[in-house]
């Protein structure tokens, strides 16, 4: 069953087949990506917060995404991860930042309001 973080704040999940065509479609948008696994307690935490606050991350007009991990591990491999929770995040084709780990609600939403600011 799928955690309500994910209908909350309209995270679809991606996988290694349809991550590329998902990050060409939404190319101009400013795409956040949730990299996660099942029985992760940090994850946990992370799902908790963001589904507390999910009206607050959605403000901010961020495309986001999910990727288990444990599911598609190569899309793990690919992003270099050494841990997740991971948070990536792009926009015109580049990569321009991860939050990993999860630093807590105040600090993470800071960092996406920088973001959001720099990417209008």
């Amino acid at each position: 069953m799928a955690h309500p973080v994910f209908e909350s704040i309209n995270m679809q999940q991606l996988h290694i087949a349809t991550f590329d065509a998902a990050m060409e479609k939404h190319q101009h948008e400013l795409v956040g990506v949730f990299f996660w696994g099942h029985d992760c307690p940090n994850c946990e935490v992370a799902k908790k917060m963001l589904h507390q606050d999910s009206d607050l991350v959605k403000a901010l007009n961020i495309q986001w995404f999910h990727v288990n991990v444990y599911e598609d591990m190569e899309l793990g491999t690919r992003f270099g991860l050494h841990g997740i929770p991971a948070f990536f995040f792009f926009k015109d084709g580049k990569r321009l930042g991860k939050i990993s780990p999860f630093p807590g609600m105040t600090p993470f939403m800071s960092a996406l309001q920088e973001l959001r600011l720099k990417h209008p």
